[in-house]
C-alpha cells in the first residue's frame, strides 16, 4: 500500500507515485544520445503545440462508467457515456452511427445488442461517430486531443514493442519529441501518445485495471512539459484526492486518477515500455520504502 497516509492506493515503492524529473536527467542510461536537462522542455512545447494545431486529433475516454473502471463515488462524473448512449439508440439512429463508421459494411446491425464500439472493444469509432456522439448525444469526452505517436491496439500489450513503430505523421510533426522519447530510460517502447484536454474540461477518474490482478505496477513515464496538466490519484478508501506534482512522473495507472478543469487547453506526454534494468534498479535505491 501506498502508506498509511493513503491506505486506498497501492502505489509504487510504498508512495502515490514517483518524481522522475531529476532522476530522468541524471544520466545517458545507456542511451546513444538524449537531453542534458529539462531545459529541452519549452522546444518540446512549441513543437507539440505547432504539430497539434495541424493535424486532426482523436477522442478517448467516453466510456469509463461503463467500462466499470470509475469509483462508486465519481460515476456521475462520467455524464454521458457513449457505450451507454449505443445501447439506448433507436434503430434509425443506430443506422446513421453505422453510415459513419470508417467501414459500415462491417457492423452488422442484426447483431448490434452484442455489438460493443470504441477504446478496448473490438469495433472502433471514427472520427465523425465520436463528433456525432458528442453534438447529438452529449457524450462526454474528457480528452479531445488525443494522438497515438505509437499505436497500441489492446492495452495490455502497451509495454509490447514487437511490430510497432512511430506513425508517419509523428514522423512529420513530432521530431524533437520522437528524439526525446528515444533518450528516455527504456529498453524497449510499446507505446506513446498525446492526451490533451479542452479548456474547462476534466479527466474522468478511472483506474487502468484492477490492483488485485496486477503482479507489479505497469512501467511508463508521463511528461508534461508546459507543467499545467493537473493529475492527481484517487484514494477511494478515504475519499481524497491526491495531486500529482511533477513534471516527470511515474504512478500506479491501476489506482484511480483523474485530471482537474482548468480554463485552457493542456496535455501530457505519455510513453509505455519496460524500462531499463540500470534505471529500474537506480528507482528502487532512491525511493523503496524502507
Amino acid at each position: 500500500m501506498a502508506g498509511a497516509a493513503h491506505p486506498g492506493l497501492v502505489g509504487i515503492f510504498g508512495r502515490p507515485y514517483l518524481d522522475l524529473e531529476t532522476i530522468v536527467f541524471e544520466r545517458a542510461w545507456g542511451n546513444a544520445s538524449g537531453p542534458a536537462s529539462a531545459a529541452i522542455f519549452p522546444e518540446l512545447h512549441e513543437e507539440i503545440c505547432l504539430a497539434l494545431a495541424q493535424m486532426p486529433l482523436d477522442y478517448t475516454g467516453g466510456s469509463h462508467r461503463s467500462m466499470d473502471i470509475m469509483p462508486e463515488a465519481r460515476r456521475s462524473e462520467a455524464l454521458v457515456d457513449y457505450q451507454e448512449v449505443i445501447r439506448g439508440m433507436t434503430d434509425a439512429e443506430f443506422e446513421t452511427f453505422r453510415s459513419l463508421s470508417d467501414d459500415p459494411r462491417a457492423i452488422d446491425a442484426s447483431r448490434r445488442r452484442e455489438l460493443e464500439f470504441g477504446e478496448e472493444r473490438a469495433i472502433s469509432l471514427s472520427r465523425r461517430q465520436m463528433q456525432w456522439l458528442k453534438i447529438r448525444f452529449g457524450v462526454f469526452f474528457p480528452w479531445k486531443g488525443y494522438v497515438e505517436l505509437i499505436p497500441n491496439r489492446k492495452w495490455e500489450d502497451k509495454s509490447n514493442a514487437e511490430g510497432k513503430s512511430f506513425t508517419r505523421a509523428a514522423e512529420a510533426f513530432f521530431p524533437k519529441t520522437i528524439a526525446f522519447v528515444r533518450s528516455l530510460p527504456f529498453a524497449s517502447i510499446g507505446r506513446c501518445n498525446i492526451m490533451g484536454l479542452e479548456g474547462f474540461d476534466y479527466g474522468t477518474v478511472h483506474r487502468d485495471g484492477d490492483p488485485a490482478d496486477q503482479s507489479a505496477p505497469d512501467q511508463f513515464i508521463t511528461v508534461v512539459p508546459a507543467a499545467n496538466k493537473r493529475l492527481y490519484l484517487w484514494d477511494d478508501r478515504c475519499t481524497r484526492e491526491v495531486d500529482v506534482d511533477s513534471r516527470v512522473y511515474w504512478f500506479n495507472d491501476f489506482d484511480y486518477h483523474g485530471v482537474r478543469a482548468d480554463p485552457f487547453f493542456r496535455y501530457s506526454l505519455r510513453v509505455d515500455g519496460v524500462f531499463l534494468p540500470a534505471f529500474y534498479r537506480s528507482l528502487e535505491e532512491r525511493f523503496h520504502a524502507r
